[in-house]
């Protein structure tokens, strides 16, 4: 466990990150671990609460992989401001995962593209915490590769943009090419 991550009291909330959240560069929450979600898959939708398409979870045959935390001092407001755009609902685990309930969000489009800063930032944590082979789990199970992608990476639009190695950048483009 990082230095600055310590272990939450017994019996402290959780949630479940399968974006950004795994990305631990984006946030500080405690005592992060692996975890995988079954019964849920991954795909990019967009609402009108936001301005560009973003990842969700739906409900159905798969799993993802992504990283369970503890909510600071059990309290989630600064957590569900953070994913204001969703709704938080309990996982059999006793965690919690955020997602989009369906009927309330669509498909990417050109007015709502993926901003390629994101994926960056979300590939970027797939890597630290799964490796190569993680980040191939991560393309194979998110739906929705085919909405428009708006290259930002100069000027990123994302509001927690990371920085990434040329390595980095070659792996998220490698991965983009193939799904898309």
């Amino acid at each position: 466990m990082p230095a600055d991550q310590t272990d939450p009291a017994p019996g402290t909330p959780r949630f479940f990150g399968y974006g950004s959240l795994v990305n631990r560069r984006t946030h500080a929450y405690p005592e992060a671990r692996p975890l995988v979600a079954r019964g849920w898959r991954r795909v990019w939708r967009h609402t009108a609460l936001r301005p560009v398409a973003f990842l969700t979870a739906v409900r159905g045959d798969g799993e993802i992989e992504g990283l369970s935390a503890g909510v600071p001092g059990g309290d989630w407001s600064a957590l569900d401001e953070r994913e204001a755009a969703y709704i938080r609902a309990p996982l059999p685990g006793g965690e919690a995962i955020y997602h989009i309930p369906d009927g309330m969000h669509g498909a990417p489009s050109e007015t709502h593209p993926i901003l390629l800063s994101y994926v960056d930032v979300v590939v970027q944590g797939y890597l630290t915490e799964f490796g190569e082979a993680g980040v191939g789990r991560f393309f194979e199970t998110t739906d929705g590769w085919d909405a428009p992608i708006h290259d930002d990476r100069s000027a990123p639009l994302y509001a927690r943009a990371t920085p990434l190695e040329p390595e980095e950048t070659a792996l998220v483009d490698r991965w983009l090419a193939r799904v898309t």
